[in-house]
């Protein structure tokens, strides 16, 4: 595809179908430890600001870290889950440099061995199925948070998040398009949530995504240079951001003018980036082995007792709802979105087999009133168990589907404690299968349109979904929709 610049910028197209993308994704994800990565410091999101420290938190002289050993078993628990190879002998570094928030002047991480290396999370694009690889996943402690906008002339400074525990999970520069690092940011996040080790709350800052863009010709092999665009805080803005800056520099090649390594960040009002400060090369952050942390080991049992607490993942579960249950592929996916919607499918398979209108029930009548309500399934209050005894008053026919969304699955809403089949009987409106109670209704039905069964007559047979309906107005419902028909047809036809 050809387009056209700005006059003043460019008087030729820029053929931009000649480049190719390439990015590498950095992602912190802050873990779920109720504790911070080296001390008991609460590791709880917000707060009064620097009520969440202590001597440990802030680097005081003779204070000494200790480490969390929950954090070690997320890390390696993400690790396992995306292939990797765990690293079994650990330290810890410092990583030496100087910013406000960063209280100790330091910020201990791994450096040389990476708890986690390579490994891949498998993505699908429109091509087909790709694995991302990625470089290495290790831990480190978080930095404090600067904020500029509440006094005029200073910076404030809360400690409350330094020191949370974070995992950086770094890819190889194998992304080649906005989509595909949007693809895998959503399978990185839904990853995180069902392993229960991150909310993925980007924007509460709970997972971070810095991203590393560069172009080159089609061919190429060789790099060209990168420009890091740091703390996007949402994947649609990842996306965003990638496009605009690969555009940014092929207008700047084509041009004839160079592209400068950079830090960048992106304007997310006006979908454009601006610089931060240039990087001529990597800063030299003096790593050294931390002195007051002991190498830790990772053993066998170790390993294996991780291993024991890894759920059912999305593919291990679309597999088994397309397979034993006989879900369609789209059904199975749009449940495994979330570890939520998955679980309380979980629990409603669990009590009725009828796995097709668990799937229905749970994307159609429930689904659509947590949008309308702009509410999570975790705060939907109707228990798993009620629903499955709707279905199986459906499938006993002691009521049909529309009934049972449109009348008893609100009442159930407001008292999901009742019992579906008490609600029923109170609102009178259990199924008829009386047949003589049907002929009735359906005998005032006919006598009120006798334009239209002369038509219906004539050969207009569509009319008949007109004489069911009115059934089902006249009887509020309580109609069996089979015995309707069948009566219906007797009348007309006979």
């Amino acid at each position: 595809m050809r387009y056209f610049c700005n006059p003043d910028q460019q008087k030729m197209a820029i053929d931009y179908s000649v480049y190719e993308i390439v990015v590498g994704l950095e992602v912190h994800a802050q873990l779920l430890t109720k504790t911070k990565l080296f001390s008991g410091d609460s590791a709880a999101f917000g707060g009064v600001p620097n009520t969440h420290i202590s001597p440990i938190t802030l680097g005081y002289p003779g204070t000494l870290p200790v480490l969390n050993k929950q954090a070690v078993e997320f890390a390696t628990k993400m690790g396992l889950t995306c292939h990797s190879e765990i690293e079994r002998e650990n330290y810890f570094a410092r990583k030496n440099y100087f910013y406000p928030d960063l209280p100790k002047g330091y910020q201990i991480s791994q450096h040389t061995t990476p708890i986690c290396k390579g490994g891949f999370v498998k993505i699908n694009t429109v091509e087909g199925e790709k694995h991302i690889q990625l470089n290495r996943i290790h831990l480190e402690e978080d930095a404090g948070k600067s904020i500029h906008d509440i006094d005029p002339e200073n910076t404030c400074l809360d400690y409350n998040r330094a020191g949370v525990a974070l995992i950086e999970i770094v890819t190889e520069p194998c992304i080649s398009s906005g989509e595909e690092a949007s693809a895998y940011l959503t399978e990185l996040r839904k990853l995180l949530r069902y392993l229960e080790i991150c909310d993925g709350n980007m924007e509460e800052g709970s997972m971070r995504c810095d991203a590393n863009v560069s172009i080159r010709k089609k061919g190429e092999k060789q790099l060209g240079t990168k420009v890091e665009v740091k703390n996007l805080n949402s994947i649609r803005n990842v996306k965003r951001a990638i496009e605009y800056e690969a555009k940014r520099m092929i207008e700047l090649v084509e041009n004839n003018e160079k592209i400068i390594q950079q830090t960048r960040s992106f304007d997310a009002a006006n979908g454009t980036s601006f610089a931060l400060r240039t990087k001529e090369e990597a800063n030299d952050y003096r790593y050294f082995t931390d002195p007051d942390l002991p190498v830790f080991q990772i053993t066998d049992s170790f390993l294996e007792s991780i291993r024991e607490t890894i759920p059912a993942l999305p593919d291990e579960l679309v597999a088994r709802y397309t397979g034993s249950l006989h879900l369609s592929e789209y059904d199975a996916r749009v449940i495994c979105d979330d570890k939520e919607t998955s679980s309380y499918f979980e629990q409603l398979i669990n009590e009725t087999t009828n796995y097709k209108a668990a799937a229905n029930w749970l994307l159609g009548p429930v689904k659509s009133y947590l949008n309308e309500n702009n509410i999570s399934i975790s705060q939907f209050v109707v228990p798993a168990k009620k629903i499955a005894q709707l279905i199986k008053l459906v499938d006993e026919e002691m009521l049909n589907f529309s009934t049972a969304s449109s009348r008893i699955f609100p009442e159930l809403i407001k008292k999901p404690d009742e019992e579906p089949l008490l609600i029923i009987t109170n609102l009178n409106l259990l199924q008829s299968s009386d047949a003589q109670e049907i002929a009735s209704w359906v005998d005032q039905a006919l006598a009120k349109m006798p334009d239209k069964v002369m038509e219906y007559k004539k050969g207009k047979k569509g009319l008949i979904g007109l004489f069911v309906g009115e059934v089902k107005k006249i009887s509020r419902g309580k109609a069996d929709p089979k015995l309707t028909n069948k009566l219906l047809l007797e009348k007309l036809d006979g």
